[in-house]
């Protein structure tokens, strides 16, 4: 029965790096049946972020960036010797099950579900062979992305303070990315000025520190470097010298 799985035998290419890219599936009702906060919710970004932690323990990747209900990993080594099919299947898994433990510690978010009503959270999961090169253009697009979608949340969530679904959507047709900072401004509101994690999405990546010790056999303080997982709000554009000096470390490192 072996030979009758379809592209069980479906790998990464040889020497590609690859990046993983989770996004939630039908999220938007989910974000309604929660009552959201619009545009941002930080209690539900605080889980995410919950939710990214626990993959960087579990799995150990490069980098990890993630904004609105999308997850997008840089791995380090990759795992099941490559196989397409395991890792699509096992990061989804992983994903969605430490989405809803994480879930039901927020209470804000749990009394608004009727038992019966919580139905089982799910996220789809996609492969992307990168070199070195395209991670970095990969993760510029994907922040470019969070740009696009912290402008346009804003001025549509604005315009619903005085007009319908339909008419705020009408107002903000075709509009650029300059006609919609006016806009902003003219309501009160410099985008500039709302907190980076919101502008520029989350990072989560290791840096090096070092610890203070104790050698028994020599009697004397020593100082030793650890790596800690960093989640950095406060990114910045994202770049080949982000790439190179932020957390691009050797798998010695882990």
């Amino acid at each position: 029965m072996k030979d009758c799985e379809i592209f069980s035998n479906l790998r990464v290419p040889c020497g590609s790096e690859i990046v993983v890219r989770a996004d939630g599936r039908k999220f938007s009702k989910l974000s309604t049946k929660l009552k959201l906060e619009k545009p941002y919710d930080r209690d539900f970004t605080k889980l995410l972020c919950e939710v990214c932690s626990d993959f960087f323990n579990e799995f150990s990747p490069k980098f990890i960036y993630t904004f609105s209900d999308e997850i997008n990993i840089l791995l380090s080594d990759i795992p099941f010797n490559g196989r397409i099919e395991k890792l699509n299947s096992v990061f989804a898994s992983f994903i969605s099950g430490s989405f809803m433990k994480n879930l039901i510690k927020y209470e804000n978010f749990f009394k608004v579900l009727e038992e019966d009503d919580l139905k089982p959270v799910s996220f789809d999961s996609r492969i992307i062979p990168v070199s070195d090169k395209g991670a970095v253009e990969y993760f510029k697009n994907r922040q470019n992305e969070a740009w696009r979608n912290c402008l346009n949340g804003y001025s549509y969530w604005k315009l619903r303070e005085n007009y319908d679904k339909v008419r705020a959507v009408e107002i903000l047709n075709k509009k650029k990315s300059n006609e919609l900072h006016n806009l902003l401004f003219e309501n009160g509101l410099n985008i500039n000025d709302v907190p980076a994690w919101q502008r520029r999405g989350i990072g989560f990546y290791k840096t090096k520190i070092e610890v203070n010790g104790y050698n028994p056999l020599k009697n004397t303080n020593v100082r030793s470097n650890r790596f800690r997982l960093e989640i950095d709000y406060k990114l910045p554009l994202i770049n080949k010298e982000f790439f190179n000096n932020k957390f691009i470390l050797s798998s010695d490192n882990k």
